[in-house]
């Protein structure tokens, strides 16, 4: 009957016997959801850690995947100016071998002439020698 009474003021006895305010099954159903609670929070920091590190990991794959995308647009750039020091080396060869071709027919024709000019002067001897 005294508990009942006091029960009607809002105050209640715990387990041990200490006067409070809360009933206790409304107390331990507070001191269930704080139980519950904290392992939300440690599971809730232990989801930020895992996501923390994917994000870290995600982080360093895309570096890496920049990394090989430089070094693919390097070598395609690299391979374009090989290809175009090859059409201005193959430019430059061409023109030698026009400059080339140019300059022996210039020695044919001075061949040609040298030749001509050694039969003349070999036909002017024969001639002075059977002159006199």
């Amino acid at each position: 009957m005294a508990q009942a009474a006091l029960g009607a003021a809002g105050l209640h006895f715990d387990e041990l016997n200490k006067l409070r305010v809360l009933d206790p099954e409304v107390a331990q159903q507070t001191a269930q959801l704080r139980e519950e609670c904290r392992a939300f929070l440690d599971k809730i920091v232990e989801f930020q850690k895992i996501v923390g590190s994917l994000i870290e990991l995600v982080d360093q794959l895309a570096k890496a995947a920049e990394s090989e995308k430089m070094k693919a647009i390097g070598a395609r750039n690299l391979l374009k100016s090989i290809a175009k020091q090859r059409e201005a080396q193959e430019q430059q060869l061409q023109a030698l071998i026009a400059e080339k071709k140019m300059q022996l027919e210039r020695y044919r024709i001075e061949y040609e002439t040298l030749c001509k000019i050694e039969a003349d002067q070999n036909e002017f001897i024969d001639q002075f020698i059977f002159q006199k």
